[in-house]
């Protein structure tokens, strides 16, 4: 089970204050275990972790071995949730570099449709030079516009290379089970397609065949994923202070009600860095509305103490940190000697990186506090994928409890589409042009 420790909160938070929050986080819960609030249309991620594997778990086993025997690169194409969690997942577990040195048996896998840059593209293109690809495609509408506009240019490639019949047999469909452009795609071309239930939504979506699949590809077994989330169904089931899932969403809503509007969230690991991306807009499209919500930054230590340190230690203080850690790595580097000492480390000689990295975060603890900055720390445990699978259900379940507590719908997101608006009518979208 996740420990959160909330010590470090207590200069602006009280044990009265938090027990007085008992009944609010104890409805909010109760609102969506019972599916009576608002948006409970889509609470279809609350009963996705399963202890057994299903035909669908089996049918992305077997299409993954098949991407793994004939591909060398495997590409991606989403955007939001249907990118975010299932490359936070590959990156968490294998590394920023997975990519490098990977080819059939094991492939490298791309992102794309997450962005309108040409740039990104001339990268992609470069890098499947002399590559044997296939896609994903992961969209409940089909028509969301940077995906869309990847599909058609990745379509022309794969049948440019395999012809018509071929590029059929590269390409996947991940979508809604009915409705929708690219389902009717799916249909009429024979693609294979996996389903994204009708009352899932895309930030909830990562334990569906939109984060199940790419892992299955990149070698992540989807069922010590899934295994992960279904412990974690049940352990975080606790009506009371004793369930850290209570504990945060109390926490960050009282500190927020005090001015706190700035959740910085933080790890020690380069690797945490997407996860990060997807709790950012897992808290962010599910609480800011109605004028309300914690501001979601995921940030990066120690790169970041040297950016961002200083505003932390002594800027506004609207500010506090959730601060992940995980236990220390298996394989771990020792620190040599240097007779001439010139760097002045030889006082570190003998110990260990991760040793030094500890020190680090207790150093930084110790500080943000003393600069009066609330914050709370995350014990993840051992690094796998189980953790991994708990990880997401437990910030999912978090983030509906908190936005309940916070009074907004956590499942709908009508802000997106005034962006979407403009941009269609400038550039003369049939219907958008008043």
């Amino acid at each position: 089970m996740i420990k959160v420790d909330i010590s470090n909160v207590w200069g602006d938070l009280s044990l009265p204050d938090l027990l007085a929050a008992e009944k609010e986080v104890f409805d909010a819960h109760l609102t969506l275990s019972e599916g009576n609030g608002k948006g409970s249309d889509f609470l279809g991620w609350y009963q996705l972790p399963v202890k057994e594997e299903t035909d669908e778990i089996r049918r992305i086993r077997a299409a993954a071995e098949r991407i793994r025997n004939n591909s060398d690169v495997f590409i991606v194409i989403g955007i939001g949730g249907s990118y975010l969690g299932p490359r936070a997942a590959i990156e968490l577990l294998q590394g920023c570099n997975h990519n490098i040195g990977k080819g059939k048996g094991n492939p490298q896998v791309f992102f794309a449709g997450n962005t309108l840059s040409t740039r990104a593209w001339n990268e992609l293109t470069r890098l499947l030079e002399g590559k044997d690809f296939s896609i994903a495609i992961i969209s409940k509408s089909g028509t969301t516009t940077e995906p869309a506009i990847a599909t058609r240019a990745l379509r022309w490639l794969l049948e440019r290379k395999y012809g018509t019949e071929g590029a059929k047999k590269r390409t996947y469909a991940i979508t809604d089970p009915e409705n929708g452009a690219l389902r009717q795609m799916a249909t009429e071309e024979g693609w294979e397609s996996f389903v994204i239930p009708p009352d899932v939504g895309g930030r909830y979506s990562v334990l569906t065949a939109v984060g199940l699949l790419p892992m299955a590809v990149a070698g992540i077994d989807p069922m010590e994923v899934m295994q992960g989330a279904y412990e974690a169904k049940q352990a975080y089931d606790v009506r009371s202070f004793e369930n850290p899932v209570w504990l945060y969403a109390a926490t960050r809503n009282l500190l927020y009600r005090r001015g706190k509007a700035i959740e910085l969230f933080e790890s020690f690991e380069p690797s945490f860095k997407m996860m990060g991306g997807w709790w950012q807009q897992l808290f962010g499209e599910s609480e800011g509305k109605d004028g309300k919500g914690i501001f979601p930054v995921s940030v990066e230590f120690t790169p970041d103490l040297h950016s961002l340190g200083q505003m932390i230690q002594q800027g506004e203080r609207n500010i506090f940190e959730t601060m992940i850690r995980f236990d220390p790595p298996a394989q771990t580097l020792t620190i040599g000697s240097d007779y001439k000492n010139l760097d002045g480390l030889n006082y570190l000689s003998g110990k260990t990186l991760d040793f030094v990295d500890e020190q680090a975060f207790q150093g930084t603890l110790a500080a943000h506090v003393d600069g009066n900055v609330p914050v709370i720390t995350m014990d993840m445990g051992a690094l796998n994928a189980k953790t991994m699978g708990e990880m997401f259900y437990f910030f999912e379940l978090a983030c509906g409890v908190s936005a309940y507590m916070l009074g907004v719908n956590p499942f709908d997101q009508p802000g997106v589409e005034f962006y979407k608006r403009n941009m269609f009518r400038l550039l003369g979208k049939p219907g958008y042009e008043a």
